[in-house]
């Protein structure tokens, strides 16, 4: 029996490998040549075609894995050994496997092919498959710094990302994953890679296994195992060994042996963030032999960590949360998908819809709302847009086409149900009953912040789980099941924002229709029955701004967008509801700018500007855009709200932030003033890549707060000029953010500032930890003195690439010119402009003068 007909044979399957809410649905992922303007789901099996046809079923209490009943003797006389594979070769030959038949081998790749060259779209009993290669489109990928936790709701971290230059990045080709970028010698075994929900990771592990098992890319490697976590979470409390395992995903193993240093082999473990097993890499069990049997968890660290098959290379993919699970030392190489830059944005539309023109005005479209082109950066966002969009562009439809995320999503709720109408499922529950209990489902588990749930979670909603297939056909692209290797049912929605979106709305269905409140359950407190819509905004606006991960954040744009008029009218379509009245919405509306102006976090009040944008209210917004149009923003006095609208403005801005300049926002060197403005500013200047506060009056008070914000993106900045500012010794804080391996600052301007010889050693300090960035530092008119001689000791490292040093007016002696002509000769091939005018150098110059001759030295400028 094929994949496909077991599939087929099977009510509704979706498999691990693919888009999950928090997996990467890569809409690289939609056909190019659909015909239909429903939106279908993806599925992928990772599984072999003997898998499929023998699953293994554990009995509930079986905690030791016996494969001799399912899997065919093997003699010890016979063991089939792996040779070196041949680079120069696209498939491999028998005489590279002695005892390994080309058969298996070919079997081994054919299955793989099988399984991941399609994408099925509609639910797995219809078919309907598209050929991945047909419809790619290549994500944006680059190397990152490390596997840091982020706090930020991951849309959020969508749209600071939307601000950064790809051209400032070094792109990785997925296929190029496990190779050096130019200049890096590094051996690359294991590699992590992360990406918010949807953003491509799955799919571009597929597209990666594709490429291989056709011999199109990466023949060094002679077999790819992809063992996702989701499987491998119904294995946890099983005991095998890693050759037994095996043998359980990839039935082909049993005619061969994996040897410990021998062959090259890639392990692809998918979903970190998924995992339910106990990693644990302070463990003292060490295995080094791939018959040796151990726990699920315990096979997998040892194989991490390389003790296992250390010749082995091991890709991983995660959600950033969870990127910090996997210690910094058993990874070679982080890398971040990122979606979709500008151009694959309009590619991907190209390639989904078949009519160009539609294709024109639904990019024009999404362009004109910067909210919903900013989350184009998720691919299965651009699935979602693309769906709804191409049906109610291409004829005409009654309503407004969507402009905020809640109309977009809620469209596409109706796009579903109205799907599951025509395709006449049996009707066992109303679509008013199934959305509900799908809402109750997806509200409780973000509230207990699960992205995957399992059968007695159901239950508890209500849902018999004998129906649970129903429910998942019914709403084919919302909601999912999917069958793990061993008939385990794991539930999920295609996206987190789609679990957020049915939350919101059963949290106002419930109110609307019920008169209940059931925002107290995230708290746990006892729910008071009757509340105003009004109140029960409020109290959602309350719980958003104390999450300190903003994991709140898009639920509350929806639940608040879904009580504006128009959205009920809208859900009037596919179900019974009563209308608010419009009355709540201004009292919710008063209660939100009360809140944009007394919150302290200028992060958390941007998105109650989206909350704003949702409601309809764009008054603050409006104001701020024509005095930043006229440029009389800093003649403005304006309130705390307003600077909280001038920073959604710029962050929400279609122009990225290459230039951040205070002086434009503030008027005189009011040195509090200025700071405030400064504090206000922030979050902009986080995602500037130039900042320019000259002789602006930043304070000790407003460098701590600078530095603060550095520290929180060290990579993004590239020029800082802070000349002209009584800093002195604060400049010791700015040193802090220097030394972090992450800064890329490569401009640092800091004439006339009061620098001292202690702020001077701190400088050096933090040069002298990380010197490979900074290319001009100028220092002038700082008393420095003698301290120049520790500049000198960094010039002389050979990672140093200074290339303009300004030290004019810095009381330079003697001994301190000394020390830089010292420094210059055992490292002259970088600095080209030195300025030490207005110092008494006096025969010192002589030394420079040595300097000059050496053939190696580049100076051409000198001061």
């Amino acid at each position: 029996m094929s994949t496909v007909q077991v599939t087929q044979h099977r009510s509704f399957i979706m498999d691990e490998t693919q888009t999950t809410q928090d997996e990467d649905f890569s809409p690289g992922c939609s056909s190019v040549h659909q015909k239909k303007s429903e939106a279908e789901p993806i599925c992928v099996s990772m599984r072999s075609d003997e898998s499929l046809i023998h699953p293994v079923n554990f009995k509930s209490d079986d905690t030791r894995f016996n494969l001799k009943s399912v899997l065919p003797h093997r003699s010890a006389e016979t063991k089939p050994a792996f040779k070196k594979y041949d680079q120069s070769m696209n498939q491999p030959q028998d005489s590279m496997y002695p005892g390994v038949s080309h058969e298996v081998l070919s079997m081994f790749r054919s299955n793989l092919m099988k399984k991941f060259e399609h994408l099925y779209e509609g639910t797995v009993t219809q078919g309907n498959p598209t050929l991945l290669n047909e419809i790619y489109t290549e994500l944006y990928i680059t190397e990152s710094e490390s596997g840091e936790i982020s706090n930020e709701h991951e849309v959020r971290q969508i749209e600071t990302q939307s601000r950064r230059a790809a051209t400032e990045d070094t792109a990785i080709k997925c296929n190029d994953i496990f190779r050096p970028l130019p200049g890096q010698d590094k051996a690359i075994r294991t590699v992590l890679t992360k990406g918010v929900a949807g953003i491509g990771k799955t799919v571009s592990v597929q597209k990666f296994i594709l490429d291989w098992a056709e011999g199109k890319e990466n023949q060094d490697i002679q077999l790819i195992f992809p063992l996702p976590f989701r499987e491998i979470n119904l294995m946890k409390d099983k005991t095998l060994s890693l050759s037994d395992l095996l043998l359980v995903f990839f039935a082909e193993t049993k005619e061969m042996e994996i040897s410990r240093d021998e062959y090259k082999v890639l392990f692809i473990f998918d979903g970190l963030d998924e995992c339910r097993l106990s990693l644990d890499f302070q463990s003292d069990v060490r295995l080094c032999d791939v018959s040796e049997s151990a726990s699920v968890d315990v096979l997998l660290m040892n194989l991490i960590v390389g003790n296992l098959l250390p010749s082995a290379l091991i890709w991983i993919t995660s959600r950033p949360a969870a990127a910090h699970l996997v210690p910094s030392e058993c990874v070679h190489r982080v890398t971040e998908v990122r979606g979709f830059n500008e151009p694959q944005k309009e590619e991907y539309f190209r390639k989904r819809i078949s009519d160009q023109s539609l294709a024109d005005r639904i990019i024009s479209h999404l362009k004109s709302s910067r909210s919903l082109y900013i989350m184009c950066h998720i691919p299965v966002f651009c699935w979602i847009s693309a769906a709804v969009l191409e049906k109610m562009l291409s004829r005409a439809e009654s309503g407004e086409i969507p402009k905020t995320l809640t109309q977009m999503y809620t469209h596409f709720l109706i796009l579903q149900t109205n799907i599951k109408r025509e395709k006449d499922y049996e009707k066992k529950v109303t679509d008013e009953d199934m959305i509900l209990k799908l809402g109750k489902v997806a509200f409780q588990q973000l509230v207990k912040g699960n992205l995957i749930f399992y059968e007695e979670d159901l239950r508890e909603c209500g849902i018999d789980v004998t129906e649970a297939s129903v429910y998942s056909g019914l709403c084919t692209q919302i909601f999912r099941e999917e069958f793990g290797l061993y008939q385990g049912k794991v539930f999920c929605f295609v996206h987190l924002s789609i679990q957020e979106h049915l939350a919101a709305l059963y949290v106002h269905l419930s109110w609307t229709n019920n008169n209940r409140n059931v925002i107290d359950q995230i708290t746990k407190q006892s729910s008071q029955s009757k509340v105003s819509l009004s109140e029960l905004h409020q109290r959602a606006v309350d719980e958003a701004l104390q999450s300190k991960n903003g994991d709140l954040d898009l639920f509350l744009r929806f639940l608040l967008g879904l009580s504006v008029e128009s959205h009920q009218i809208l859900l009037q379509r596919i179900m019974t509801l009563n209308r608010s009245r419009s009355d709540n919405i201004k009292k919710t509306l008063e209660y939100i700018k009360k809140k944009i102006r007394t919150i302290e976090s200028p992060e958390k009040s941007i998105n109650l500007f989206h909350c704003l944008n949702e409601l309809g209210d764009r008054s603050l917004v409006k104001e701020i855009q024509q005095y930043l149009k006229s440029g009389t923003i800093k003649e403005a006095n304006l309130s705390s709200s307003q600077w909280s609208a001038v920073v959604f403005v710029l962050l929400t801005s279609e122009e990225e932030l290459n230039e951040f300049r205070l002086d434009k926002f503030v008027k005189g060197n009011n040195e509090h003033e200025n700071m405030k403005v400064l504090k206000k500013l922030l979050p902009v200047i986080k995602e500037s890549r130039s900042v320019q506060l000259s002789n602006c009056g930043v304070t000790d008070e407003g460098c701590a707060a600078l530095t603060s914000a550095l520290r929180s993106n060290p990579s993004h900045l590239r020029l800082l000029d802070l000349s002209w500012n009584k800093l002195g010794d604060s400049v010791k804080l700015l040193s802090d953010a220097l030394e972090d391996p992450h800064c890329k600052l490569e401009t640092l301007r800091l004439r006339c500032c009061g620098v001292t010889d202690e702020g001077c050693a701190a400088l050096t300090s933090a040069l002298r930890s990380n010197p490979s960035h900074l290319t001009e530092l100028n220092l002038s008119v700082n008393k420095l003195g003698d301290s120049v001689k520790l500049l000198s000791d960094v010039l002389q490292n050979p990672h140093c690439k200074l290339e303009t040093l300004r030290l004019r007016d810095c009381g330079v002696t003697d001994e301190g010119c000394a020390a830089l002509a010292s420094a210059l000769r055992s490292n002259p091939s970088h600095l080209t402009q030195l300025d030490l005018s207005v110092n008494k150098l006096g025969d010192s110059v002589k030394l420079l003068s040595d300097v000059l001759q050496n053939p190696h030295c580049k100076l051409q400028k000198l001061w």
